[in-house]
């Protein structure tokens, strides 16, 4: 006679050797080039070797937006996903409208006060009680650079805007992309934000993008930091409208191009297409922004769910995030560094290492600056007054540079 549970299995009674507590976890993101993709897979494998279901919720789209839509519309009409990518301040506009659940037992259980850096455990909380967990953290002040085209022109890696114009008029020259582009608003604010950070410092920078302070946001340092930003038109392709970021990075893994300014997700492009860090391509830190890291923190909210063995799961989904496995191999994927600073690092890539290392001494240093183009900075409604006044300055041929600083200045206090 055969074993009782090969005979439960076999007139498909499979559900009594799996967990009590198995349930479902639907998770909204945007995470779907060919680097996010592979770091979603490994979340997808630790919650399905616990039992549960995984449903993935992707939808396509750099810089959300598209996700946020969607989210939206499935939040009001109570049937909201599990968890969903959420960053900075619109994590607290999410948790004040009581939609986002309690993690305290698990942060508790898991210490995560004590693995978190301030800085982000303060993002992940709707007074005082977390909501959301952070996944990983993105460095954005990054430059990619194609090694073998700069050998092939002759040229060194720019360190200062000047050096940046001085190069990238050599690699044009010699029939080069200079710098890999796509054409969309999210991108265009990257890389102004990193012209800016190297123009205004980090106390200006949080100055004019954190704590809105019009003298800045209008003043001499922004004028000059939009002159540069400007000059950057003439360094990237005709075809760069509407262009994916990772199909830009491709470019640069290809030759096509020799550099791109993006944050260091780019890297999981690299990795996937089976590049090493320092020889095949390199990464510095955007022309001037050597001492400062701008940083984009990945994070899953999680919604109120009105099914218990759901709910389970994705307190288990929470726990899982932040432990030190998968922190190590979800950013290996990604490209980023983990969010937790005890995770050993000696197994990650030259850039990762460098990345760790920048994201603690600025941490102290004051250097460290929230992101702007991403979330990080301030709300979605003075971001996209940025973003608007940004993007159609920069595609226009003879936009004024000082006329632009004050209209920069009136469109973040029509939002505030």
């Amino acid at each position: 006679m055969k074993p009782i549970r090969h005979l439960l299995a076999a007139i498909g009674l499979s559900f009594v050797l799996s967990p009590a507590h198995a349930g479902q976890v639907e998770v909204l993101h945007w995470w779907t080039s060919g680097g996010e993709a592979k770091a979603m897979g490994v979340l997808k494998e630790m919650m399905e070797e616990q039992g549960h279901t995984w449903k993935d919720f992707a939808v396509a789209g750099g810089g959300g937006e598209a996700a946020m839509t969607v989210l939206k519309t499935r939040a009001v009409s109570g049937n909201p996903p599990a968890a969903a990518q959420i960053k900075g301040h619109d994590i607290q506009e999410w948790a004040k409208l009581g939609f986002l659940t309690n993690l305290d037992d698990v942060a508790k259980e898991e210490k995560w006060d004590q693995v978190l850096p301030p800085i982000v455990s303060d993002i992940m909380k709707y007074e005082g009680h977390y909501v959301a967990v952070p996944v990983n953290v993105h460095r954005v002040n990054w430059l990619w650079v194609n090694p073998d085209v700069f050998k092939k022109v002759g040229v060194e890696v720019p360190h200062t805007w000047d050096e940046f114009f001085e190069v990238a008029d050599k690699i044009k020259a010699a029939g080069i992309i200079p710098l890999a582009h796509g054409g969309q608003a999210w991108q265009d604010a990257t890389v102004f934000e990193a012209v800016a950070l190297a123009e205004l410092g980090p106390k200006d920078y949080t100055a004019a993008f954190v704590n809105h302070d019009m003298d800045v946001l209008s003043g001499p340092k922004m004028v000059e930091a939009l002159t540069k930003f400007h000059k950057i038109r003439d360094y990237i392709d005709p075809n760069a409208v509407g262009r994916d970021w990772n199909v830009a990075t491709k470019m640069v893994i290809n030759g096509d191009a020799a550099m791109q300014i993006m944050g260091d997700w780019a890297k999981g492009e690299f990795t996937a297409a089976d590049k090493v860090a320092g020889k095949d391509y390199e990464c510095v830190p955007a022309p001037g922004t050597e001492g400062s890291f701008t940083f984009n923190i990945d994070s899953l909210a999680m919604f109120k769910l009105n099914n218990e063995a759901n709910e389970k799961a994705q307190m288990d989904l929470a726990r899982t995030i932040l432990r030190p496995k998968f922190q190590t191999i979800f950013n290996k994927a990604k490209g980023s560094i983990p969010v937790r600073t005890d995770v050993d690092m000696a197994s990650f890539d030259d850039c990762a290492k460098a990345s760790m290392k920048a994201f603690k001494a600025t941490a102290e240093n004051g250097g460290l600056v929230p992101s702007m183009a991403h979330g990080m900075a301030t709300t979605s409604a003075v971001q996209g007054q940025i973003f608007d006044v940004i993007t159609n300055f920069f595609n226009t041929k003879d936009a004024d540079p000082e006329a632009t600083a004050k209209q920069l200045a009136s469109a973040v206090q029509s939002a505030l």
